[in-house]
Order: structure tokens, then C-alpha cells, then sequence
């Protein structure tokens, strides 16, 4: 009863480490030691203090956890805009969201840049192609590229991209437009599984064509570097984007054919039958492959806990326990809140332990009633797949929705047409191919495995396509999802009247999703870009420029809108360098461009307010402004409308490992009283 609680706890304690403003400082870490050393002496000194002490020692072990690691990960991040030359080793290679490959480096060199002040891993997207260079992992590079530290949330409240990037050692990012050029080839012996993964992927796409192969190949060894932003888009328009996730469908899928192929290929030979526990070695070959697999694919979050689940049901098999509970869930996430504390902040852990938790309560609840005694044997796969589509689906909506602003109408569909497809077609043909590969005859498996990855793809571009197939969804307020999270955990874990409860929040947290609103007014961190919410949605500045930030706030605002029927929007007028716009009954305006400065003078005479796309070498008295000097120190701006008043948000507000610097700056009192009677 009480050990599920402990991973939940533990969660609670990373939680709120990261939710503080300030970093934490050593007297919090030796604060919370005394709590860890007072809890687990309280546990083990009374069984009716034990749930006090087990909780206190929980929430005190994420707190050490977060802090722990974070310190560990502590690498230098680019304070300024670098243009020049960087060398390095290939250590990853994908695509970004403009279909541009994308090199992530370490080893990195930078001109003029101390080897103290150099990042220990950089990203650069390849903005042209020119074929000089097919990349392998292993390579030492130089080219010449624009970079810059990651940059933060595009609004206050939205997903930090430099906390992310933080824990990836991430310190810059950008673009080059020029050749890569190869300096050495692989080191003998180095990143052997990344060189396997890519080795094997080329493999797979030199004997299947087209998405289809890229497909396969993604869902087998994890290297997405061939998969269109098209077929991203079809994918996760259809909801069918996990079947690359490589989480606990894929794994389970191949674990299960291996620990099939092995028990009943064994039973088939009396000689082994009867002599050893076919199901025990089929046990440790699943195990096995499983490791092998999590090495291949680049042990992500949703990998990794797919491994415990499947190392815990495979251990029980073998010490003849069940194998398929919640505690084995609680095993799992402790183990990653432990090792990896950002993880609790990540998309795919959240989906991937919510979905696994309502697989097992749900199947669970109809154990010996439909489940097992009303339905025929023939009809309980169709019922099987049918119940974890729908149920899985369900489980996973709330965070789907909160992450990525979109909920897929028709995802139970695409995936009861593709789960049977991926399950007995893709994941054993893959297996197959991997099998006979050594002896020259893996062509007919892979041959399978692209029709079964074709028809995949062919009913995620036509669900996506379906009219309606995606509805958006407004961004949630920072607590609606832990809330709804809390509520949802206490309805599973606590038995009796009490377990109602947990509907309080879970209604709570839905109420307040329902009813949150947005900002009045966003400015981009370089104020080049403004989204204003109007009569027909928010309306943007500019069609063109600032397209991350623009998708973002689209998104956030529940909008499918693109860039530039947002810009098409009522709400701004006048030329492209100088935007005017009515916001709370002031009058304001946006300049950028050449000669922006140059207007500051006239239009402070008129505006209540001025938004500069660049740094104001002499603000004119009285002038109501905000320029890139401002916004360096801020961050991204959003502006809230309460009563006669304008509230300012700043992104740049926390001040943390990952928190780029900044200083208090005085923003432009906005109140619609005091702007009038400076008017008068």
C-alpha cells in the first residue's frame, strides 16, 4: 500500500525543487539530509510512524536527487553570439522542425573561446545540403557556424528549452551554411552502439524505400535522421507518433516475439523440453535483447522505464513471482526520479507511466468478470487491442494536450487500424531480418517490414488528413497538470470512501484549464514580434520572422492559425516597420528595421507605449518604452489585462543553474489611469 507512494513522493520533492525561483543553496541540501536520515530512523523505529517517515524521507530524496544532478551537469553555455569556426566529434544526428539535419557535437573547439568558457556539446543545423559529406557518429568535423546559447521560453510560463538543453550539456546551438568538412574518420572503438545504430539504419534504407524505410528504420534503432517533417506531422496528427517513441509498445513487441520465438521453439525439442525451464531461458534471451535494444535506440526516458518494466516482468518470471503491478511501476519510476530527476518534466515520462498505469488498473478492474469469463477465446485479441487503444488513449489525452496544444480526434481509430500492424508485423519482421542478416536472408523480413510500415504511414497521412482529425488545445496554467496528476494517483492508489477525493482535484485542475486566459499582448525577446489578441484570435506583427515563437504562442493560444493568416488577422496597421495597435484603450506601437530609431522621437509623441526592435541610444522624456536592451534583461514579455491596469510578465524572473543573467529593469507603469492623466 504504501510503497507506490514513494515514487510519487519522491516526484513531489523534484517537482517543487525546480518550481523555485531562486537556487537552492547548501543549507537546503543539508536540511533536507536531515530529513532523508530523520525520516528513514522514524520508519524504522515505529510501524505506526513508518507512512510519516517513509514520506518525509521520499519528498527529501527528490529534493537531493534534483539538486545532485543538476550540479553534476553544470557545463558552460555561450554568453554571446559566435560566428567562426567549430570543430568537434559527431555524437548524434536527427532533423529539426524545418527538415534541416541537425550534428550534435562534443569534443567542441572553438576559436578564441577558453577551453572554461566552451560548451561541452553544440547543435548545428545544416541549412544546405550539398552532399559533401555523409556523416557518421565517430567523425571529427569543422565547418563554420552562427551560434548562440539556447534561448528560453518564447512566453512566461511556457516549456524552458535552456532547462532542457542544460541537462543535455547543450551550450549552443545554431546553423552553418557552408561544407562540413571530415577531419578524421572514427577512433577505433568509439561510440560503438551510436556507429551500430547508424551502420544498421543505412542498412535498413538501402533495401526499403522511400518514408516507408525511414519508418522501419526509426522504430527499430531509434535514428530518425530520414523521417520527413511531412511524415512527423501525419504521425503525430493521427496519434500515432509513439510508434517511434521506441517506449513500451516497441520494446514489448520484440521482447515478447523473442520470449515466444525462444519458449515454444525450445518446447519443440523434446531433448531441451524436457530437461530445462524453456520459460527461464526464454526469460534471459528477452532480457538480453532488451538490453541490447535500450543501448541501440539511445536509452531515452520512455526507453528506459519500457527496460525496467520489462527487466522487473522478466525477473519475476524467472523467481516464479507475478510479474505485471503496480509496484514494478513504482520500481521503475523511482529508479529514473533517481538517476534522472529532469525526467519528471519530460513529455514522454509523464505519457509513458500514465499510459502503463491505466493499462494495468484497467485491465486489472476486469479481471475475472468480462475479461476472462464472458467474452469467447477467439474474440479476446480484437478485445485486448481494442481496450489498450482506448484506454491508453485516454490516459495519455490530458498530457498530449497540456505539451502539445492539440488533442487527435480520431487517434483511437489510427491506432486500432496500425497496433495488430506494428505488433505481429513490423517489430518481429525487424527482429527476423536481425536474426538471418549474418547468413545473407534478411531481404524477405525486411520486405515485410516495409509493407507493414507502409500501411502504417498510409493510415497516418489519411487520419491526419480526416477533416477535424486534430482539435486544439489551450496551454494550461503551470499547476493544472500537477493537480490533475495528484487526483488522479490518489483515485488509483487509496481504496475506500476516502478514494473520492482524489476527484476534487482532478475536477479542480479541468475547471481551471477551462477557464484560464491568455495574455493581452506577447513581445518576442527580440521584440521584432508581437501577438495581440483580437476579435478573430491573436494576431501577429509580422508574417514572417519569428516563426518558433509565433507557432508557439499559436499553439499556447489553442490555434491552428500559420504565421501568416495570424499576420492577415485585424489588430495591427500602418507599414511593416512601424506597427500601430489599440491595447486596453492605449495607443501603441511596434518599430523595427532599418531607420526604427530613428522614429522613436515622432511616435513617442503620440504612443502610450513603444516597443524597439533595437537598442535605444537616447529614450526621449517621457516615452513609454521597451527596447532590446530591456528585453535582454526580461525575456520575452507577455502583458495582462486586469481592470484599468497592465500587468507585465517576464520570462527571465528565476534565477537558476540554467537561467541566463539578467537584472531587475523597470518596466513602463501601464496602468490606462496614469496614461491618461500624463496625456492631459
Amino acid at each position: 500500500m504504501l510503497f507506490p507512494w514513494i515514487p510519487v513522493l519522491i516526484g513531489c520533492g523534484i517537482g517543487v525543487w525546480f518550481s523555485v525561483p531562486e537556487e537552492p543553496g547548501t543549507e537546503s541540501y543539508v536540511l533536507a539530509s536531515l530529513a532523508l536520515a530523520g525520516g528513514v530512523a522514524l520508519a524504522l523505529a515505529s510501524d505506526l510512524a513508518r507512512p510519516l517517515g517513509l514520506g518525509v524521507a521520499a519528498l527529501a530524496a527528490g529534493w537531493i536527487a534534483a539538486g545532485v544532478r543538476a550540479h553534476a551537469l553544470d557545463a558552460p553555455m555561450l554568453t554571446f553570439r559566435y560566428y567562426g569556426p567549430v570543430e568537434g566529434r559527431i555524437v548524434e544526428i536527427d532533423r529539426s522542425q524545418s527538415d534541416a539535419l541537425r550534428l550534435t557535437l562534443d569534443r567542441v573547439v572553438l576559436r578564441e573561446v577558453a577551453p572554461d568558457k566552451t560548451p561541452a556539446r553544440v547543435r548545428v543545423s545544416l541549412q544546405k545540403d550539398g552532399g559533401w559529406l555523409t556523416p557518421m557518429p565517430g567523425q571529427v568535423v569543422i565547418l563554420t557556424a552562427n551560434l548562440a546559447a539556447p534561448d528560453g521560453p518564447v512566453e512566461p510560463g511556457a516549456f524552458d528549452f535552456r532547462r532542457m538543453a542544460y541537462f543535455d550539456q547543450l551550450g549552443a546551438v545554431g546553423y552553418t551554411r557552408t561544407p562540413v568538412l571530415l577531419l578524421e574518420e572514427p577512433a577505433g572503438g568509439a561510440l560503438p552502439v551510436d556507429r551500430l545504430r547508424r551502420w544498421l539504419t543505412q542498412g535498413m534504407l538501402a533495401r526499403m524505400d522511400g518514408q516507408a524505410g525511414a519508418f522501419a528504420a526509426g522504430a527499430m534503432t531509434g535514428d530518425r535522421s530520414a523521417i520527413t517533417e511531412d511524415t512527423v506531422r501525419a504521425l503525430r496528427d493521427s496519434s500515432l507518433a509513439h510508434l517511434l517513441a521506441i517506449s513500451g509498445m516497441n520494446m514489448a513487441f520484440l521482447t515478447g516475439f523473442v520470449f515466444a520465438l525462444f519458449r515454444y521453439g525450445l518446447a519443440l525439442v523434446p531433448f531441451v523440453a524436457l530437461r530445462v525451464n524453456t520459460k527461464k531461458v526464454a526469460a534471459w534471451v528477452s532480457l538480453g535483447v532488451a538490453l541490447f535494444y535500450l543501448l541501440l535506440s539511445g536509452a531515452n526516458v520512455a526507453t528506459e522505464r519500457a527496460f525496467i518494466m520489462i527487466s522487473v516482468f522478466l525477473g519475476a518470471i524467472l523467481l516464479d513471482r507475478r510479474a505485471l503491478t503496480l509496484r514494478s511501476v513504482a520500481v521503475a519510476g523511482m529508479i529514473l526520479l533517481l538517476a534522472k530527476p529532469e525526467s519528471l518534466l519530460d513529455p514522454g515520462f509523464q505519457m509513458s507511466f500514465a499510459a502503463t498505469i491505466a493499462l494495468i488498473v484497467g485491465f486489472a478492474a476486469l479481471d475475472g468478470s468480462i475479461y476472462r469469463q464472458r467474452l469467447p477465446r477467439w474474440l479476446m485479441p480484437v478485445f485486448t487491442l481494442v481496450l489498450s487503444s482506448l484506454i491508453g488513449g485516454l490516459s495519455t489525452a490530458p498530457y498530449a494536450a497540456a505539451h502539445f496544444n492539440r488533442f487527435t480526434d480520431y487517434g483511437f481509430l489510427a491506432n486500432v487500424l496500425t497496433g495488430p500492424v506494428m505488433g505481429a508485423v513490423v517489430m518481429p519482421a525487424g527482429a527476423t531480418a536481425a536474426l538471418l542478416a549474418p547468413v545473407g536472408l534478411e531481404g524477405l523480413p525486411l520486405w515485410v517490414m516495409e509493407q507493414g510500415a507502409r500501411w502504417i504511414l498510409f493510415v497516418a497521412h489519411w487520419v491526419a488528413g480526416l477533416e477535424g482529425s486534430v482539435t486544439a488545445i489551450p496551454a494550461p496554467r503551470p499547476w493544472v497538470l500537477p493537480l490533475f496528476t495528484l487526483g488522479a494517483i490518489w483515485l488509483i492508489l487509496w481504496r475506500g470512501r476516502v478514494q473520492l477525493v482524489g476527484a476534487l482535484p482532478v475536477l479542480a485542475a479541468f475547471a481551471l484549464w477551462a477557464t484560464a486566459d491568455r495574455p493581452a499582448l506577447l513581445i518576442s525577446g527580440d521584440g521584432r514580434l508581437l501577438g495581440l489578441v483580437g476579435p478573430e484570435g491573436r494576431a501577429l506583427s509580422a508574417a514572417r520572422g519569428g516563426g518558433f515563437a509565433a507557432e508557439n504562442w499559436l499553439q499556447n493560444d489553442g490555434d491552428l492559425a500559420a504565421q501568416e493568416v495570424a499576420a492577415r488577422r485585424p489588430g495591427f496597421e500602418g507599414p511593416k516597420g512601424e506597427r500601430w495597435f489599440d491595447l486596453a484603450g492605449l495607443r501603441a506601437v511596434s518599430l523595427s528595421g532599418k531607420g526604427a530609431e530613428a522614429k522613436l522621437a515622432e511616435v513617442c509623441r503620440s504612443a502610450d507605449l513603444v516597443i524597439l526592435a533595437a537598442k535605444a541610444e537616447a529614450v526621449p522624456p517621457g516615452c513609454r518604452l521597451i527596447d532590446q536592451q530591456t528585453l535582454a534583461q526580461t525575456g520575452p514579455l507577455a502583458l495582462w489585462q486586469s481592470g484599468a491596469t497592465l500587468r507585465f510578465e517576464t520570462t527571465k524572473g528565476a534565477h537558476r543553474l540554467w537561467s541566463p543573467p539578467s537584472r531587475e529593469v523597470d518596466l513602463p507603469d501601464l496602468s490606462v489611469r496614469q496614461v491618461a492623466l500624463a496625456g492631459q
